[in-house]
């Protein structure tokens, strides 16, 4: 199934948010401050949307694959990132980091799920990867290089991929809030640890307040809730490709939040990511759209139809029947 346009440009839009908020709320607290408080005060609200609207929970080893889920896609994603810019990587530079997420998807998707890659999708993990590269090649130039700070993007990359094809491949039940309210849950473990073997304090009481609490609604809340609705409906693969848009959105929202303006290689990059984005966003199976195929012929001699019961039943009763070893009348 194609992943729809406003479910697509929804969690996109409010992932881009999280950047610049993000790189807000380190500079205002420590990351092991605003990561536990984020999660702590999310797990609340979700458990009570979870709780009010009656909503199904994943139950038995289900609900043990979500904690996996949790722990991959928002644990080590959020530590990672915040660490990050904490440490003085620039947040449209974590996004093109985190924006790498396709590559990681395919080729785990290929490795865990035996997906093949085809054509398309070759084309638009390409295309997400020059998207970035444009988007933020002179943000790149600017840096100089590569420091130890950006492990902790990559350990959130990696973190968010595997996640992603983890829950495609073995978690199938439970409302996609429910799902969240564990990640958010277990996610606390990892961010309280971090919390604990890191020194921690708050500069700006007011500024921590306010953008914590947009991490919370705007994040934790609704993104990445929409985030597993969306691998729900299409596919991690198919998803993550909205990460070669990501990147530009958030550059053009810390324009508009923190005063850095962008360049004309970020708009590029948002045309080449879109297009990315509506190559990439191909049917996981074509076959249930086509009409049911000929009679086939099995090992044994038997001849096999590949149609309905119910078609075959239907169509005996009308003297048209397909007998096992006779042709069509």
């Amino acid at each position: 199934m194609r992943l729809s346009v406003p479910l697509g440009s929804s969690t996109a839009v409010l992932y881009a948010l999280g950047y610049p908020i993000g790189a807000v709320a380190v500079h205002a607290a420590t990351p092991g401050v605003v990561l536990v408080t984020r999660f702590l005060a999310s797990v609340v609200i979700l458990a009570v949307i979870v709780a009010v609207m009656r909503l199904e929970w994943p139950r038995g080893v289900q609900a043990w694959h979500a904690v996996v889920v949790g722990f991959l896609s928002q644990g080590l994603q959020f530590v990672g990132c915040y660490q990050a810019m904490y440490a003085g990587v620039s947040p449209v530079l974590v996004a093109l980091v985190i924006a790498m997420n396709p590559v990681i998807t395919a080729g785990a998707a290929a490795a865990m799920l035996r997906e093949p890659l085809s054509r398309r999708r070759v084309l638009a993990t390409v295309l997400a990867l020059i998207a970035v590269c444009v988007a933020f090649a002179g943000r790149v130039m600017e840096v100089g290089h590569v420091d130890a700070a950006i492990g902790w993007v990559v350990m959130a990359v990696v973190g968010l991929a595997v996640g992603g094809v983890y829950q495609q491949r073995y978690l199938s039940q439970g409302h996609p809030i429910a799902i969240n309210t564990i990640g958010v849950g277990v996610a606390l473990a990892p961010a309280s640890i971090f919390a604990i073997l890191t020194p921690q304090h708050v500069s700006d009481v007011h500024t921590a307040a306010w953008s914590i609490g947009v991490l919370v609604i705007a994040n934790s809340v609704v993104a990445a809730t929409l985030y597993l609705a969306a691998i729900r409906q299409a596919g991690a693969a198919a998803v993550s490709l909205l990460f070669g848009v990501i990147p530009s959105i958030a550059a053009l929202l810390t324009w508009v939040i923190m005063g850095d303006r962008p360049d004309v290689g970020v708009v590029v990059g948002l045309v080449i990511g879109a297009a990315a984005c509506l190559i990439g966003n191909e049917k996981t199976s074509e076959s249930s759209a086509k009409s049911p195929g000929p009679t086939r012929v099995g090992r044994s001699g038997r001849r096999r139809d590949s149609m309905p019961r119910a078609t075959r039943l239907d169509c005996r009763r009308r003297g048209r029947g397909l007998g096992r070893g006779a042709t069509a009348r």
